[in-house]
């Protein structure tokens, strides 16, 4: 049994800060990428960051400079620290893990709100 576990999600003003958490564990083998989607009202599922275990990073355009992600590999555990929040972020937050055999495992989704 796999669990990918999503923690930090909540309300916050424009402007404000909030870091997610997404921890994998339980039958899995080893981890290769990590990252996270991201998915609002009336909208596609877009990728937002993601980060493969080499040390590489990739971001959508719109949060460039604002969110940053990081990885602990030994815990496998992502985080996606997100500064200077505006309205548009508000979404469900989904974080990933794909092993090395090529399957890909899912967070439960934790909820992002930003007021205005």
């Amino acid at each position: 049994q796999v669990q990918v576990v999503e923690s930090g999600g909540g309300l916050v003003q424009a402007g404000g800060s909030l870091r997610l958490s997404c921890a994998a564990s339980g039958s899995i083998f080893k981890i290769n990428a990590m990252g996270w989607y991201r998915q609002a009202p009336g909208k596609q599922r877009e990728l937002v960051a993601q980060m493969p275990s080499g040390g590489s990073t990739n971001y959508v355009d719109s949060v460039k400079g604002r969110f940053t992600i990081s990885r602990d590999n030994a815990k496998n555990t992502v985080y996606l620290q997100m500064n200077s929040l505006k309205p548009e972020d508000t979404a469900v937050y989904y974080c990933y893990a794909d092993n090395v055999f090529g399957s890909r495992y899912w967070g439960q989704g934790t909820q992002v709100t930003v007021s205005s």
